[in-house]
Order: structure tokens, then C-alpha cells, then sequence
């Protein structure tokens, strides 16, 4: 069982915001395979489906972001997914707008709901699929926590549907290919 988790926080007060991109991945995920209407469960919303022949478990937080570990771990234990089963899709401001990279494992860059991940399961051993969304533009008001809750602009709203749909790209190649070849053909598309 493969257990993929978008990051956000709840509530439709941040439901436009760059930090939920992982929620708007989810969501193209499920729509786009077909599968279920959310569930409530695991302090979240999931859904079960079928991803390249693997069977695949969706799974939205519904803690806050700080607290995603506590969404996670116990969705992990019930469907019996171990942490390199666990792919996270969340957003990151260390890639530039538009970007989709994978990585397995390291340091959580700052990342509250990936730490929160981290400190539940006991490693860091687990995938990401990274959504780019940029630093903030220098000069007042340019702190990393204002920029990831404030709104997605005009045109990265424009853009957002294509880079959620190479997000969801990138976990169907993870379920279907494994996360080294996926690594191969997303981590080196321009």
C-alpha cells in the first residue's frame, strides 16, 4: 500500500494559500483518478484507489500543518505503510514557481508539516514530491511564513492546475516505476 499525503492546513480561510499546495495536488490526484469522494479519518480526509496497478491511499491532513504527524502516523499504522511507502506532496519554497522535483529522506528545510512528519515516524526516510512556490520578493513584508500563507497570485493562479498535473505526474511514475527511475524523468525535465 502506497500512502500519499498532501500538505495544507484546514479551513477555507487558507484553502487559496501557497501552503496548500499540497491539498490542491491531492485533490487533482483524486479527480484525475477517478477514485472516491474524501472520507472522514486519521484527524483527516482519505480515499483509497488504484495508481499503476498499486494499490494507493490519499490521505489530507486536517491538523494544522505543525501537526501533520499526527494525521500521518496514524494513517500509516492502519493501512500498514511503512515510511518508504509514505509519499508527501507539499510546497516549497526552495524551488522556484512551477517546479516539481522528488527526494527521498534529508532535513525538513524549515518545513513544519514535513518536521511534524519526521518527529512522528522517527525518520526521515520518507518521499517527497516538492511543489515549487518560490521565495518571497525581497524588501518589507518579505518573510518565508507571510509569503507561504498568503494567496497564490493572478498568474501562478493561471498556473497552478498545470503544476498540480505534473505533481500528479510525478506520483503516478513514483507507483508505477519506483522512486529512482521517477527521480530520473522528473528531477531532469526542464
Amino acid at each position: 500500500m502506497l500512502l500519499v499525503v498532501g500538505l495544507g492546513n484546514p479551513g477555507r480561510e487558507h484553502e487559496n494559500e501557497r501552503h496548500n499546495a499540497g491539498f490542491v495536488v491531492a485533490d487533482a490526484l483524486r479527480s484525475a483518478s477517478g477514485w472516491p469522494e474524501y472520507r472522514s479519518g486519521f484527524n483527516g480526509f482519505w480515499t483509497r484507489g488504484d495508481l499503476a496497478g498499486k494499490a494507493v491511499a490519499l490521505l489530507k491532513p486536517q491538523t494544522y500543518m505543525n501537526l501533520s504527524g499526527e494525521s500521518v502516523l496514524p494513517a500509516a499504522a492502519f493501512l500498514k505503510a511503512e515510511p518508504a511507502d509514505i509519499v508527501v506532496v507539499h510546497d516549497e519554497v526552495d524551488l522556484p514557481w512551477q517546479e516539481v522535483r522528488i527526494k527521498m529522506g534529508g532535513g525538513h528545510a524549515g518545513h513544519n508539516g514535513i518536521r511534524s512528519i519526521q518527529q512522528r515516524l522517527g525518520t526521515p526516510e520518507f518521499a517527497r514530491v516538492r511543489v515549487g512556490i518560490g521565495r518571497p520578493p525581497p524588501g518589507p513584508g518579505g518573510a518565508v511564513a507571510e509569503w507561504v500563507l498568503s494567496g497564490w497570485g493572478p498568474e501562478e493562479r493561471d498556473g497552478l492546475p498545470e503544476v498540480a498535473l505534473r505533481a500528479v505526474d510525478a506520483v503516478r511514475r513514483i507507483a508505477g516505476d519506483g522512486l529512482a527511475p521517477a527521480m530520473n524523468v522528473v528531477n531532469t525535465r526542464k
